[in-house]
């Protein structure tokens, strides 16, 4: 009976891959990969270098152009015979400067792309991080379930023996069974959420779902030394997203000065070969110059709507600046409320968890406690361990989101006398 239950639920077990157990997976490994390959990343890179191209083809003058005319040919058409025939060479010359403030415009727009893609790269770093802790804690949690299966198997070992010398029901027995299968089924289902936080991480590292990936190396959780107003400070300085509006807003002031430099004329020149058969051959020049005043309402709109847009987007400077603050300051207490879980759970329940089913194991073999009592003190044992590697996922990816807020890597303390969540005391 009881191997039947458990034999197919064992072998269901078994889609961790042995390979993926075998290789530790390094973070800062995972990282490069993702720089490296994110299409995201790649995508943004892309219009970074795009951005850069422009300045150089909008400060560059209007190609010329080569015109050929024929006056008074006869009806053959024969241009040696005609009155005239001219070779004029022409080029569009804007009023000094114009080309500058559209190349200084385009400029700012490259800041904008780039830091555009600062931006992508560290959402896509922080993506990388919670990902990673997510499969991190579901081989964690894999673990804990198996250890947690082993202990029911040796309870149920108790109950049996005790059952076999009448000292308990049958209904023991089955207890045991029912939890046995309990925690079978938890591994079996956990294999199944590793399978998916694989491929989440694939996902970001552009690789198939299925490719192998190992399982996440643990790191010590720091001591989180918080001081938000120097963090806010440094936010403020570094966050990508503060210094590409900024460059937006320059781009916007130079709009500006472009739409002023619009209302002054742009020329245009021209020089000609004249070819008269049977007459001598000259040269002549032609100068022209537009009369923007001719329509001076349209230069005052442009004007308008050049300073409508910096003063949106100097607003928008301060908006992302509260923006930045905000964040800083909900993910710095994500993250001190993680790690005090992590800590409470560290120094507290687990000791206290590990001693209560070394306590009830005890007294159900002396007969002092029932195994509805003891099975109550395993599912305790079993949340309290679970609760603890979910703490320290959240704090990971609290830790990530608060880099991500700050706009760089923070330095972090570790605490190398924390016990390994693989370390078990119980069993």
């Amino acid at each position: 009976m009881r191997i039947a239950l458990v034999v197919p639920l064992l072998a269901a077990a078994s889609v961790v891959r042995a390979g993926d157990m075998a290789v530790r997976l390094r973070l800062a490994d995972v990282l490069e990969q993702a720089h490296e390959r994110n299409p995201e990343i790649q995508a943004a890179r892309g219009r970074a270098a795009a951005a850069a191209a422009a300045p150089t083809r909008l400060r560059a003058l209007d190609d010329p152009g080569v015109s050929y005319e024929v006056w008074n040919a006869p009806d053959s058409f024969r241009p040696d015979r005609a009155d005239n025939n001219i070779v004029r060479l022409s080029q569009k010359v804007p009023f000094p400067g114009k080309r500058a403030l559209a190349g200084d415009v385009a400029a700012h727009e490259t800041d904008v792309a780039r830091a555009e893609l600062a931006a992508v790269e560290l959402d896509v770093t922080a993506a990388v991080k919670r990902a990673f802790y997510e499969l991190w804690a579901a081989h964690e949690l894999l673990h804990v379930y198996q250890r947690e299966r082993q202990l029911v198997e040796r309870l149920a070992h108790i109950a049996e023996q005790k059952y076999g010398v009448n000292e308990v029901a049958q209904s023991d027995v089955l207890r045991a069974q029912v939890e046995l299968t309990h925690f079978i089924n938890r591994v079996s289902t956990q294999t199944l959420a590793i399978e998916t936080a694989r491929a989440e991480l694939n996902a970001l590292l552009s690789r198939e779902p299925d490719d192998p990936l190992g399982v996440p190396e643990s790191s010590a959780v720091p001591r989180l030394q918080v001081d938000l107003a120097s963090l806010i400070e440094a936010a403020l300085t570094s966050r990508p997203e503060i210094q590409a509006q900024k460059a937006a807003m320059a781009r916007e002031e130079a709009s500006v000065r472009v739409a002023r430099r619009d209302y002054l004329p742009d020329f245009e020149l021209n020089v000609g070969r004249f070819i008269n058969p049977g007459r001598r051959d000259g040269f002549g020049a032609m100068a022209s110059v537009s009369i923007p005043i001719a329509y001076k309402w349209k230069y005052d709109a442009a004007l308008d709507e050049a300073r409508a847009r910096l003063g949106s987007a100097e607003a928008d400077v301060r908006r992302i600046e509260d923006r930045v603050r905000r964040e800083v300051k909900q993910a710095s207490v994500r993250a001190q409320t993680a790690l005090f879980q992590v800590n409470l759970f560290a120094t507290t329940h687990i000791p206290q968890a590990e001693q209560s089913i070394r306590v009830a194991e005890s007294g159900y073999q002396t007969g002092a406690v029932d195994f509805l009592a003891l099975t109550d003190t395993a599912r305790t044992l079993e949340s309290v361990h679970v609760e603890h590697i979910q703490a320290q996922m959240e704090f990971e990816k609290a830790y990530a989101d608060l880099e991500r807020a700050v706009g760089r890597e923070l330095p972090r303390s570790g605490d190398p006398g924390r016990p390994s969540q693989r370390e078990g005391r119980h069993s």
